[in-house]
């Protein structure tokens, strides 16, 4: 069955727009069941080791799963004993045809279409790349048609090719998070701008923090604006530079005096395909960080000291004299004293520099 210019509008451009959708799929699924006059349509992924009782599912219609749970079936891991891995990819299938796969799924199963009032499925599967399987099923209350299974065998590789960029849209997505995690646990952010100096680009924490400042200005798509007009022209220059030579070496500025925080321009080498302009310069710099005596815990937990230890350790690594710690703390010299020599003794380290050093490698910053 083909396609036609109908179908590709009303299915196809659904199909294809469904996975910014903020219900994934939906609009296609809708159409495809009002299509089909189905009770259910549903797209699932196995993820992982998942069984396909917990598996990611879109669906439109009844929600069988939950209706099989409130009528007593919630053996849902019965009906994992379907053969779903050895189902040719593309080819559409009745599950009827599978019946007699194993005894304890086919009771189970005639129960469980029987108590929701469905006469008949049909399913497909979908392979993906990195071995990632995907399915689609139908479910009615009536005889599948020859119609319902040519409509799905002919939407199988246009399904397939939307899968395969949703799959990949969903690593993006959670490779982007945790770069911003760790760029925000780390305390740094950049900004990225074009040969004119205007702003392409913010990491969402250094936009936010720097928009706050007096004499900053980050409008995307205008000159990035500073405190300081040297320093601003100085930018100018680099981008300039960077836009004519994007192997010329790096170099640093200030952009802020109180706080402090500065930078280091880089030439970006990036091109992207779509942009508001092409960037050619990146600054990459540490926002300032807030005391770390409030990560006692995390310290303590991967150094062996015990918590009012670890704040101690956290003080002095921040800068603070052993007076200035203990009457932080509430502690008295000595005690703070005391607690300073078994510090330097678990951590096996040798003066304060050493102490910098074993914080700054520990987890306690990015607590």
């Amino acid at each position: 069955m083909a396609l036609t210019s109908v179908d590709e509008t009303e299915l196809l451009l659904p199909l294809f727009a469904g996975m910014h959708e903020g219900q994934r799929f939906s609009t296609f699924l809708d159409r495809v069941r009002s299509r089909t006059q189905a009770e259910y349509i549903g797209l699932f992924f196995r993820q992982g080791d998942l069984t396909m009782h917990e598996v990611t599912e879109f669906h439109s219609g009844r929600d069988l799963r939950a209706e099989a749970i409130g009528l007593g079936f919630d053996r849902l891991d019965v009906l994992d004993r379907f053969p779903f891995e050895r189902l040719r990819p593309e080819r559409v299938y009745a599950v009827g045809e599978f019946a007699d796969v194993d005894a304890e799924y086919a009771r189970y199963r005639a129960q469980y279409i029987a108590a929701l009032g469905i006469v008949d499925e049909r399913i497909m599967r979908l392979a993906l790349d990195d071995g990632i399987s995907a399915w689609m099923l139908l479910a009615r209350g009536r005889e599948c048609s020859a119609a319902d299974s040519a409509l799905l065998a002919s939407l199988a590789p246009y399904v397939a090719l939307a899968l395969q960029a949703f799959v990949q849209e969903e690593r993006r997505r959670i490779h982007a998070e945790m770069n911003a995690v760790a760029l925000a646990r780390g305390g740094v952010g950049w900004l990225l701008l074009d040969r004119e100096a205007r702003l392409v680009a913010a990491e969402a924490g250094l936009g936010v923090f720097l928009g706050a400042l007096p004499g900053f200005s980050l409008r995307e798509g205008e000159r990035l604006g500073l405190p300081n007009l040297a320093h601003e022209r100085k930018l100018a220059d680099a981008a300039a530079l960077y836009a004519q030579n994007p192997h010329a070496p790096l170099c640093a500025l200030e952009l802020c005096a109180e706080p402090r925080v500065q930078a280091v321009l880089v030439p970006s080498r990036s091109q992207p395909a779509a942009a508001s302009s092409l960037p050619v310069l990146q600054l990459i710099c540490a926002l300032p960080h807030p005391p770390l005596a409030s990560n006692g815990n995390v310290l303590a937990q991967v150094s062996g000291l015990s918590r009012r230890e670890a704040e101690l350790a956290l003080r002095l690594s921040d800068g603070w004299s052993i007076a200035e710690a203990a009457l932080d703390m509430g502690l008295t010299l000595e005690t703070a004293r005391n607690y300073s020599k078994r510090i330097y003794a678990q951590l096996d380290v040798r003066g304060q520099a050493e102490l910098v050093r074993y914080v700054l490698h520990s987890g306690a910053r990015f607590a």
